[in-house]
């Protein structure tokens, strides 16, 4: 029978037919995974999703994938160079990537001894070469790294700072503690927002009217003094762990009240809704109904608010370890990095230090383009297409 319809139906294109099976997927999937196919439609956002995701990954990984450890030191090396692997030099070419080593000369002008290119002598760059032992983790024991050269040599591949420690290695580490400030200090915003702007928006009445006046406190207090004071209020024998998680939760305390008022606001505009009425008549404890009927009428635009306060937590990390109100060394993010290149020297002598810079302005704009793919695929009147 299925074959005697077929013959009698119109005849249908085989374009047709892939058209008319993903509309039937389509209109049958649920609400995220229709967010999802709208979002991997967005490629500047999927580019945007594939950086965060390859920084993340040399983040959490960075003692296999950093030749050095963050406070290793090279004193035969200081402010040196990058030193870039190459096939060919003025000796010939070679089938192995290669670096050149260093000798030391005095400078004609300062009179201090510097290390220099020395062309007669080849390290070859090697992968997964025993180096200093680490932990990956945190708590596995490895002392295998990516890449190395042969010869007992170093490589730096984004060069050295005044202390000769790797700019490429300390990057990776740093780049693994900004990350993971923003992503606590969200995750804190995040629990207090949804518990202080439920509550105003469910109860609304006097209950709200004092949340708001908290909330108006707290947005009005001038950031730079506070955390100018509360820096100050650090213990100076505080281990760089004590800092980093003081650092979060400062944040996390912080940021909550913007999203707050857009959970309120939202939860305000539905609590009156039939099905809410109808939750509340059953006896379902409040805690349920805005978690399980209010909230998720809305669970897509508070993902987008969320991916959009990424960016804002790691430039407020960055800026106040910048100016020496964050995180202080041997502790290494990308502000106590940039703390280095804050002169004219730098910029004209060493601008590799700058390197940092370069990897906040592509977290902020990955963050961003994700944060606007998210806005598209999240938008309930999108068609189907």
């Amino acid at each position: 029978m299925a074959v005697l319809d077929d013959l009698r139906a119109p005849a249908e294109t085989r374009a047709e037919r892939r058209e008319r099976e993903r509309r039937e997927r389509y209109y049958a999937a649920s609400q995220w995974t229709l967010i999802w196919w709208r979002f991997r439609r967005h490629r500047a956002a999927m580019a945007g999703l594939a950086v965060l995701g390859l920084m993340a990954f040399l983040g959490l990984f960075a003692e296999f994938f950093a030749p050095y450890g963050q406070t290793t030191r090279n004193a035969q090396y200081l402010n040196g160079a990058p030193q870039w692997p190459m096939f060919c030099d003025a000796n010939g070419c070679s089938a192995r990537p290669f670096i050149h080593g260093t000798r030391t000369e005095r400078d004609p002008v300062t009179l201090r001894s510097r290390a220099v290119p020395d062309p007669d002598m080849r390290l070859y760059v090697r992968f997964f070469v025993e180096g200093e032992p680490a932990r990956l983790l945190g708590f596995l024991p490895i002392s295998t790294r990516f890449f190395g050269v042969d010869g007992g040599g170093r490589i730096h591949l984004w060069g050295t700072d005044d202390l000769g420690r790797d700019v490429f290695s300390r990057t990776l580490f740093a780049t693994r503690t900004s990350l993971s400030i923003g992503v606590m200090g969200v995750v804190i915003s995040f629990v207090l927002a949804l518990i202080i702007g439920g509550v105003a928006g469910y109860f609304g009445g006097i209950v709200d009217s004092v949340i708001q006046r908290v909330t108006e406190v707290i947005r009005v207090i001038p950031v730079i003094p506070l955390y100018m004071g509360l820096a100050a209020a650090m213990p100076r024998d505080w281990t760089t762990t004590q800092v980093y998680f003081a650092m979060t939760l400062i944040l996390g305390l912080v940021g909550w009240p913007t999203l707050a008022r857009r959970i309120r606001s939202q939860l305000l505009s539905i609590r009156n809704e039939d099905y809410v009425v109808a939750a509340r008549l059953a006896g379902a404890r409040p805690s349920r109904i805005i978690a399980t009927h209010m909230l998720p009428s809305f669970t897509s635009f508070i993902i987008v608010d969320l991916v959009i306060s990424f960016p804002y937590m790691i430039l407020s990390e960055t800026a106040l370890s910048f100016v020496g109100l964050g995180l202080r060394p041997p502790a290494v993010s990308w502000g106590v990095m940039l703390q280095q290149a804050q002169s004219v020297r730098v910029i004209e002598q060493t601008p590799w230090l700058f390197i940092p810079a370069a990897f906040v302005v592509l977290a902020v704009l990955a963050f961003t383009l994700v944060g606007d793919g998210l806005r598209d695929a999240a938008d309930p009147y999108s068609e189907a297409r």
